[in-house]
């Protein structure tokens, strides 16, 4: 007989009380929530801009999108850094809008500072304007 079956069967008989078993420690959000005492909802920032340091190459306006899941890279920034040929793709990406677009390719390993930290990132190379005004997805 499998220990689950045999758990639920000691404890369906009485045999084991399922207070005795374990005790849970919950988080302050997690007691919060069981004492009906709700957490003030915070609202959610979407997208922002965030100054950056890719490679070598300073960039003051890089959008921050908490619902992408890809990071996009206009191909005129792309050639000012020089950092070589692109992986081929087959990608395709759909826009807000429906429309379809077609990456140059994706380089990978870019290293990327936010303020202290430092991360190593992918990028898919996209055909768009760089616009000073408009932020870098």
């Amino acid at each position: 007989m499998p220990k689950y079956a045999k758990f639920l069967k000691d404890l369906l008989a009485n045999k084991k009380k399922l207070e005795d078993l374990s005790t849970v420690i919950m988080s302050e959000e997690c007691s919060a929530i069981l004492d009906g005492i709700l957490p003030k909802k915070m609202s959610d920032p979407g997208s922002f801009t965030i100054p950056c340091l890719i490679e070598n190459l300073s960039v003051h306006n890089a959008l921050a999108d908490l619902g992408s899941s890809i990071n996009l890279m206009p191909y005129s920034i792309y050639a000012k850094l020089g950092l070589g040929d692109p992986k081929p793709t087959r990608m395709t990406i759909q826009l807000a809008n429906k429309s379809i677009k077609y990456p140059r390719g994706i380089i990978e390993n870019v290293l990327v500072k936010f303020d202290q930290f430092v991360f190593s990132m992918d990028f898919v190379i996209l055909d768009m304007d760089e616009d000073g005004k408009v932020p870098l997805t």
